[in-house]
């Protein structure tokens, strides 16, 4: 067996550095090129980042971490977890990640506490495993072929399972990993890794045992590479001293978001992630080198502490950055040439204590009135029929409004002739919302180019990038903003687009805010001070913008926070802390508004009923939330919520339109558990990624399902 080598990275970024992945699915997609030059565009992302991680003198090059639209969906396909319905569909993969018009997708939601998204698994009792180890072993020979060794990177036995709610399975799923690693040796594959961030929650002891099985079973293998098993996103705990007693030979540990392990590791090789792969911020390298130099080990790796697929490609592309800024960022390229650097220095010492940061205590906020008298006021005021008919937010996002802001960005299109062009399409917008007969209408959002970013570019304290994109899932992109000072709102931001769109309707238009939890969560955020404190900056400013709202005449204010699961500690010792000041923040922003202000919140893809007790202590009028994607899971937990909710009946990330039927469906069951006044009528979430002929279809037939049912009660 040969020594792991010196320095490595957990993954890389997928998308290529200028979207090229996006672009090529979306062809395919679209029916534009053929599935060959799809695989010939992924082919040539992984060559050039082969190369690039060589040419920055990366000792230990990862192979299969690119993936076509999500690893979870790989290792379902290289165990052969297809669900049956989807093999005889002209695309399996894409039918499973993407839907047809016969098919829903499967299930998506937040992998771990980040903002990438994963399938996931579906098995049951029918379903056949059967290794299909064609990737992995493809990227091999690829990487092989161009003069590079590698180390294939597989999610874990253990984690897949418990993703995919399976664990019972794990005795079947070890001989297909056993096979793998039998194939992989015959390869001449010298080491693999497989990826358990799951061990980085809470187990049980039944897990626990499991994560033992699994490894004792795998070490044991007659003709294997070296195991790396690696996690990331917080520390080991109680599943560390468990791996080191497996014959593994690798463990990677997070030294970021997790401390120097206590326990004595010699004998094994350490694989210690000591550069951020969370964050654009430069390794401050004394810390870094403290803590690989008090790892108690026979052989310290260094690392990246998880995949550095969340953070974009490379800040010397960002031209119009702050150069002081600038200077203390780091992307992936900048990282790798850390952990280079770090492994060519000598290790020493013990880790320095991280400052210490007096937390300011609970943060008053001015309270609204209990829910029933705001309720009494709100319908009175707004006098809406039962099950009203909105939506989440945005509208399609087309070409024309991509160029138009591309040409404002570039100064060949005017201020005044670009804000015509949005006033246009909200006028458009508008007149879809009355001719397809929903009650409360949206603007569309046709100004923002994100949800985030948006509101980052009006406020500061933040800064945005030009290439900085990070995906989210499939050929989903984000450019998360740089939170770099004190955040406060200099003028008003949507009062203009609010109040034109309000004009042109005697329905009314919904105000739409990013909640402070979630501008935070989707933005890179300063490390100076406690993010309890950064996340009331914000709120301060929302609730600024919620005031002017309100005093511009706009009845009804959603102020979303999808990301208020996904930045839950993943440890439920440290969860009960976050909610409290979370929920208080979001709170705070919206305390200015009156009785009559209907306050609606969203939330979407997160397994949002595992902190339904929060999202009432929101206090929201009104919450839509993502259901339809789900199969309406969410719907076995929300009997006794006590306000407004409307469960998503569309699932906008597929493009297939849901019939009437299964519309009606969905809303039953709906009403089946919650009384017919307080259910809403909504899609799962904003409908900025679907095309206009599938909004206005989708809609369409979410309000015949409706109409039907209002038709059902009594007069």
């Amino acid at each position: 067996m040969s020594p792991f080598p010196t320095s490595t990275v957990l993954g890389y970024p997928r998308i290529g550095p200028r979207r090229e992945l996006k672009r090529a699915l979306e062809s395919y997609w679209e029916g534009r090129s053929s599935r060959a030059e799809l695989e010939r565009v992924g082919a040539e992302i992984r060559a050039r980042t082969w190369r690039r991680l060589a040419e920055l003198g990366l000792a230990g090059l990862p192979s299969n971490t690119f993936s076509l639209y999500d690893q979870v969906l790989d290792t379902a396909v290289l165990l052969g977890a297809v669900p049956a319905r989807y093999r005889e569909a002209e695309d399996p993969y894409f039918a499973m990640a993407r839907g047809t018009e016969g098919l829903a997708p499967l299930r998506m939601t937040k992998w771990f506490d980040t903002n990438y998204h994963y399938l996931v698994p579906e098995i049951g009792p029918e379903t056949e495993f059967e290794l299909d180890p064609a990737k992995p072993l493809g990227e091999v020979r690829e990487a092989r072929a161009l003069g590079f060794e590698t180390r294939p990177v597989v999610l874990g036995p253990v984690t897949f399972l418990l993703l995919a709610g399976a664990l019972e399975r794990l005795d079947e799923v070890l001989g297909l990993y056993e096979e793998l690693l039998s194939v992989l040796a015959a390869e001449g594959v010298e080491w693999v890794q497989l990826d358990e961030p799951a061990l980085v929650r809470d187990r049980t002891a039944e897990e626990l045992a499991a994560v033992a099985t699994a490894y004792e079973r795998l070490g044991a293998a007659g003709s294997r590479p070296a195991l790396f098993v690696a996690s990331y996103f917080g520390d080991l705990g109680e599943s560390l001293p468990v791996l080191a007693g497996t014959p593994v030979e690798a463990i990677g540990v997070d030294l970021v978001r997790g401390g120097v392990p206590e326990a004595d590791l010699t004998g094994k090789t350490v694989v210690a992630g000591v550069v951020s792969g969370r964050d654009v911020w430069r390794t401050q390298p004394e810390r870094a080198l403290a803590a690989l130099g008090a790892v108690r080990a026979s052989h310290v790796v260094v690392s990246t502490s998880c995949s550095l697929l969340h953070v974009p490609y490379d800040v010397a592309a960002e031209d119009s950055l702050d150069p002081a800024l600038k200077a203390r960022l780091a992307f992936a390229e900048q990282k790798v040439a850390e952990v280079v650097a770090l492994s060519q220095a000598a290790f020493r010492g013990t880790p320095p204590a991280a400052p210490s940061v007096a937390l300011p205590g609970p943060v008053p906020a001015e309270e609204r009135s209990p829910y029933a008298l705001r309720a009494a006021a709100q319908a009175g005021h707004l006098r809406l029929p039962p099950l009203p008919i909105t939506t989440i937010g945005s509208f399609p996002q087309t070409g024309e409004l991509r160029a138009a802001r591309a040409a404002l960005t570039a100064g060949t299109l005017s201020r005044e002739d670009y804000e015509r062009r949005v006033e246009a399409e909200i006028e458009r917008v508008i007149r879809v919302q009355e001719r397809l007969g929903l009650d409360v209408l949206v603007h569309g959002e046709p100004e923002r180019n994100d949800m985030v970013q948006y509101f980052a570019e009006h406020l500061d304290g933040f800064a945005v990038t030009r290439h900085g994109w990070v995906q989210s899932y499939g050929s989903r992109c984000t450019r998360p903003p740089i939170l770099h000072g004190d955040v406060s709102r200099p003028a008003p931001i949507t009062v203009r687009w609010s109040t034109y769109a309000q004009s042109l309707t005697g329905k009314p238009v919904k105000g739409m805010l990013t909640g402070p939890v979630t501008i935070v969560a989707w933005s890179f955020v300063r490390d100076d001070l406690p993010l309890r404190e950064v996340v009331f900056q914000v709120a301060d400013a929302v609730r600024d913008e919620v005031r002017d709202l309100e005093a511009a005449g706009i009845s009804i204010i959603q102020v979303d926070e999808p990301a208020l699961r996904e930045l839950l500690p993943l440890r439920r010792s440290a969860q009960a802390d976050y909610l409290e000041w979370a929920v208080a923040a979001y709170r705070r922003a919206t305390s200015g508004a009156g009785d009559r202000t209907q306050i609606h919140t969203h939330l979407c893809y997160s397994d949002a009923d595992e902190i339904l007790a929060a999202i009432d202590g929101l206090d929201a009028d009104v919450t839509t939330i993502e259901s339809a994607r789900s199969g309406a899971r969410i719907l076995g937990a929300v009997e006794a919520f006590g306000r407004g909710l409307g469960p998503g009946v569309y699932d906008i990330h597929s493009p297939r339109v849901p019939g009437a039927g299964e519309v009606e469906e969905l809303l039953r069951r709906t009403l089946r558990v919650l009384p017919v006044e307080r259910v809403w009528v909504n899609p799962d979430c904003g409908l900025k990624t679907r095309t206009y002929e599938q909004v206005e279809a989708s809609m369409a037939n979410v309000v015949a399902a409706t109409r039907r049912l209002r038709a059902e009660l009594p007069a």
